[in-house]
């Protein structure tokens, strides 16, 4: 039967000696705060405390715990607090919750500023680095399935592929017209408003088709589809990582490249240009009603001022540009969902650090690419 717990305390001068008995577990465990605030005010005075716990016949956390957080109080306080008689049942409890929560408390130290700098960017350099290894390594890892599926083409996983350009491709058409329509409206309407001021209308036109065909509507596309397919493309394969299944399919000897990313990577390669060929159509669109309907242009001057001021090399210029961005995203998507852990929150981070990396690495090559066609006179 189980015994009521007390706590006995007899003072001598400035030492305290403290006495539990009974049973110190949870049951009692409203009986046992109650015992442990009730000898606070001796607690204050006292400058050594001794906690004799050879009258405890039942321990359990609850109660080892207490007596530990009667330790640390005392000890935050500068007194000292020492526990004997123990039975040999309970050392073992008391020791592994002396060592609950313990954190070093290092005192201030000097920082230096410069030296702060130096880490941080020696930690920038080798992020970057270990971002470009993964990088590579994926491209290298995308090179030999194509290799091997151009050696057996009936490896190829012809299905996986249509679903995904379905997906990637036909289910992003609405957002892409609709998106790009308003961004060649928009430059027109600008266009317009500050041209008229010079009575320049018309060179409205070209500056919305060559900013569509050469930058903008490729750009535009693929920034979309890095926030859209992307990211969806990083979180499926970060929840197969994290149940495991990319480890399934090699175990079942698969490989989870020639499986899942190659045909996501291929439908990328294949569904952007066909997107960024329709959002320029779309932006060409929208900029020839608003030069109607706000600028005055009838659409027949519109065309024929357009067949003037553009040509064939503009369009192959952005044309050219998008299988390489899709290639960037697609693989940047499933190398970051690959880098998945075991938790939501990595899913989140790696998701949304896939969209940034992607977005970023399409406006860099974007721009080396101006250079580039710049050089050569395109």
């Amino acid at each position: 039967m189980m015994s009521a717990p007390l706590l006995i305390a007899s003072a001598s001068g400035d030492e305290l000696e403290l006495r539990p008995t009974g049973s110190w577990t949870v049951v009692n465990a409203a009986t046992l705060e109650q015992l442990s605030a009730s000898i606070a005010p001796q607690l204050a005075r006292a400058r050594s405390v001794t906690v004799n716990m050879s009258g405890v016949r039942e321990l359990d956390t609850l109660g080892a715990w207490l007596i530990e957080r009667l330790s640390r109080h005392l000890a935050s306080g500068g007194q000292r607090a020492h526990i004997v008689g123990a039975a040999e049942d309970y050392i073992d409890l008391i020791e592994e919750l002396r060592q609950v929560n313990r954190r070093r408390n290092p005192g201030p130290t000097e920082r230096n500023s410069i030296a702060d700098r130096f880490e941080m960017l020696g930690r920038a350099a080798l992020a970057a680095v270990l971002d470009l290894s993964t990088f590579l390594q994926m491209l290298g890892a995308i090179c030999l399935a194509a290799v091997g599926v151009l050696r057996r083409p009936r490896s190829f996983r012809l299905t996986s592929l249509v679903y995904q350009i379905y997906r990637v491709g036909w289910q992003a058409l609405p957002i892409v017209v609709l998106i790009t329509f308003l961004i060649g409206a928009i430059i027109a309407q600008q266009g317009i408003f500050h041209f008229r001021k010079f009575g320049a209308e018309a060179y409205v036109v070209d500056m919305v088709g060559i900013l569509v065909l050469r930058e903008l509507g490729v750009l535009i596309v693929a920034i979309m589809v890095a926030g859209r397919s992307g990211s969806a493309y990083t979180a499926e394969l970060g929840s197969m990582k994290m149940r495991e299944e990319i480890d399934a399919l090699s175990t079942m000897g698969l490989d989870p490249v020639d499986v899942l990313i190659l045909p996501r990577v291929v439908a990328l390669i294949v569904a952007l240009p066909i997107l960024a060929f329709v959002g320029a159509v779309a932006a060409l669109y929208g900029g020839g009603l608003v030069a109607w309907f706000y600028g005055g242009m009838s659409p027949v001057t519109f065309i024929a001022r357009l067949h003037e001021a553009i040509s064939v090399t503009h369009f192959e210029v952005g044309i050219i540009k998008a299988p390489f961005m899709a290639l960037v995203i697609g693989i940047v998507a499933c190398s970051e969902g690959l880098r998945v852990k075991g938790s939501a929150e990595s899913l989140g981070k790696q998701t949304t650090t896939s969209v940034v990396k992607s977005i970023f690495l399409v406006i860099v090559l974007d721009g080396l690419f101006a250079v580039f066609f710049a050089s050569i006179g395109m």
